[in-house]
């Protein structure tokens, strides 16, 4: 077998990378030699960052199988019962979901008629790391005498920040949080800046989205506002306006869709800590935007929440709160209907 080591290049969806002293590649979702910038407490935003949700390697070989050598990198108090399952895609379409054990994983690699190739003809594939995991990448192996190219990406770039609803730890597999399934839907480079308790509108993570690279930006927000209670009547509006202003620093034109809160009804008329129900922070966010589009900014979108997740589908909320499989592979699938099309991809 031909042993190929993992290098940023192969991998699609971090923002950042470190080497750990083993050597091995560990993929971040904030800068990492900015960590120390971004609030970090034992369950804080640093160690949802560390988790590679939306993050895959992509490739392109003529070997007949791939052995993937990753392992997870997680901190203290993370159960190492949790499944550790990566996902193989082709086409966008989910070949297999597979536990990795013992540090490897093999998976066969059986291109269709319709798969995604290269000018060559060599077949794409991309698998998608554990996404609420964090993971160390150490290689692949082929098939000795296969071709083995890193194809160069022309699909639209998509940046999508929110809170654990889009992190999606409970979804049935990688691939298919509801990021995941609209990106593979749609044949978009997805970003994953979805961040579990931790989508309090933070400046940094503004000053992050706005230096990436963007063919369009969604934005969801509300719910960690209104769990934490980390922004109230007075600073909540203003922070939303300050987010999408920082952001539009760096992307002028780039579509924009904001994006209220799900349902969650134990949480629809309840105020929280500083006195905001979770309808409140809804009719915050929907004059935020109406401020910035009477302001002159014509490439920002309102998206009702009820769009992708509504009252009728809370039996797919398990705990209240997050969707179950279904319910992400159901928003998914309406983001590529309903939202995505309408920000001009």
């Amino acid at each position: 077998m031909t042993r190929i080591r993992i290098h940023p290049a192969l991998v699609q969806g971090a923002v950042s990378f470190t080497r750990p002293a083993d050597a091995a590649l560990r993929p971040w979702r904030l800068p990492a030699d900015e960590l120390s910038l971004f609030p970090s407490p034992d369950d804080g935003l640093v160690m949802r960052a560390g988790c590679p949700s939306g993050v895959r390697l992509r490739f392109a070989t003529t070997s007949p199988w791939v052995e993937a050598r990753l392992r997870p990198s997680d901190p203290a108090g993370v159960s190492d019962e949790e499944p550790f399952v990566v996902d193989l895609t082709s086409a966008g379409i989910v070949v297999e979901s597979r536990r990795v054990e013992n540090g490897a994983m093999r998976l066969a690699l059986e291109p269709s008629t319709d798969c995604e190739s290269t000018d060559e003809g060599l077949p794409i594939y991309e698998i998608w790391l554990n996404q609420a995991r964090g993971t160390l990448l150490e290689s692949v192996e082929i098939e000795d005498g296969s071709a083995f190219d890193i194809p160069a990406d022309i699909r639209p770039r998509w940046l999508a920040y929110g809170s654990s609803i889009t992190m999606c730890r409970t979804a049935y597999s990688p691939a298919r949080t509801w990021p995941a399934t609209a990106a593979r839907r749609l044949n978009l480079n997805l970003t994953n800046l979805g961040f579990g308790g931790q989508c309090h509108l933070d400046p940094m993570v503004g000053r992050v989205i706005r230096n990436l690279p963007a063919d369009v930006i969604t934005v969801k927000l509300g719910i960690n506002v209104y769990g934490g209670a980390s922004l109230g009547p007075r600073t909540y509006q203003p922070a939303v306006i300050g987010l999408i202003s920082t952001i539009r620093d760096g992307h002028s034109r780039t579509p924009i869709g904001v994006i209220t809160s799900i349902v969650s009804p134990s949480r629809e008329r309840v105020p929280n800590a500083v006195g905001c129900t979770l309808e409140d922070y809804r009719a915050m966010t929907r004059e935020a935007v109406l401020r910035l589009q009477e302001h002159g900014d014509e490439h920002l979108l309102l998206f009702e929440g009820s769009e992708l997740f509504c009252e009728d589908d809370a039996h797919l909320l398990p705990d209240g709160l997050h969707p179950s499989g279904a319910g992400y592979e159901l928003m998914g699938n309406r983001a590529a209907e309903l939202v995505l099309p309408r920000l001009g991809v």
